[in-house]
């Protein structure tokens, strides 16, 4: 017992002392990991990626021009804002847009700020605001650090799963059993729903910063509309998916957009 009142107490000191907020939303978030530490092993990982033989890089052409264009005109938004707002010192990010080759329908920004357009994304995109609604809603990924906070998810999982353990060590096996499958499941569904929940509040971010950048956040509705028509998501049931259904993905942006439209200018 005094184990795992020992586990319970440094798991509670951990979350006291490592809560910060995400610009914007709010949202109190639990973070053990260093911004430093996940920024160099992003930049890494990207380094290697881009000179993987494999990976296609496409530097000269204008969808290659409208990613620059449209990625530098958010990351200095985003820059301003931060700035202007007391974030300056919680970001060091080297912005990098780089467009790959491939039939993939995908985008995707590391954290520190290295972001990847697979050209799969772009019929659906269309025109820069498209564009700006994929960049943003990636970025904001990277702005709520949600990297960072799913690494320390999983630190405090595997954390609380050990005190489980030893709490339940004198049970029978039966209830050992019952506990452990209930451990199992229900994290894995947590970790789920908290999954949609970081895509819901990129979302909210990206319209945000795609406002900041000059870009009506009215557009993210065609393009999210693009995307339910392509079938390109899966028919996997929401309460089991890491994405929200398409339909609410699209209500919730629609209801989003007047709190975006406040920083919006042309």
């Amino acid at each position: 017992m005094k184990k795992f009142n020992l586990c319970c107490t440094m798991a509670i000191a951990v979350v006291l002392f490592s809560c910060s907020t995400v610009p914007i939303t709010g949202r109190k978030q639990f973070n053990v990991v260093s911004d430093a530490e996940i920024n160099q092993s992003a930049a890494a990982s990207y380094r290697q990626l881009l000179t993987d033989p494999k990976t296609k890089v496409i530097a000269s052409s204008a969808d290659a021009q409208r990613v620059q264009r449209v990625g530098n005109q958010l990351s200095a938004a985003i820059q301003r804002y931060l700035q202007q707002n007391g974030y300056a010192n919680q970001y060091n990010f080297d912005w990098q847009f780089t467009l790959i080759q491939s039939s993939e329908v995908n985008a995707w920004c590391m954290p520190g700020g290295k972001v990847a357009v697979y050209s799969g994304i772009l019929p659906y995109t269309k025109d820069d605001a498209g564009l700006a609604t994929v960049l943003g809603h990636e970025i904001g990924h990277a702005i709520a650090h949600h990297s960072a906070e799913r690494v320390s998810q999983q630190y405090v999982a595997q954390g609380l799963g050990t005190a489980i353990g030893v709490g339940a060590a004198n049970s029978s096996s039966a209830t050992l059993g019952i506990i452990n499958q209930l451990y199992g499941v229900g994290g894995s569904l947590v970790l789920l729903k908290y999954s949609r929940n970081q895509e819901s509040e990129a979302d909210r971010l990206g319209l945000t910063f795609m406002a900041m950048a000059g870009y009506d956040p009215h557009n993210a509705i065609a393009f999210w509309q693009r995307m339910a028509a392509s079938g390109t998501n899966s028919n996997t049931p929401e309460f089991l998916s890491t994405h929200p259904a398409d339909a609410t993905r699209i209500a919730a942006i629609q209801n989003t957009i007047p709190e975006a439209m406040k920083y919006y200018h042309k």
